[in-house]
């Protein structure tokens, strides 16, 4: 799946608990925009997390 190119943040996994306590697998994935970033090698399109993009760890193209 993919990851943050900035934190490198990528998905967690888990269980879903019921009431009864019945408990299933399931998945927390990031939050990732597609972004133009200015890089060393160039401008190109990377995923950022949004924590990442509301944070300004990331300089946009």
């Amino acid at each position: 799946m993919a990851r943050c190119y900035v934190c490198n943040k990528g998905p967690t996994f888990g269980n879903n608990v019921s009431h009864a306590n019945n408990k299933t697998r399931r998945t927390w994935r990031p939050n990732l925009r597609r972004v133009h970033v200015a890089t060393a090698e160039g401008p190109r399109h990377v995923k950022v997390c949004t924590r990442c993009i509301s944070a300004g760890r990331v300089r946009k193209a």
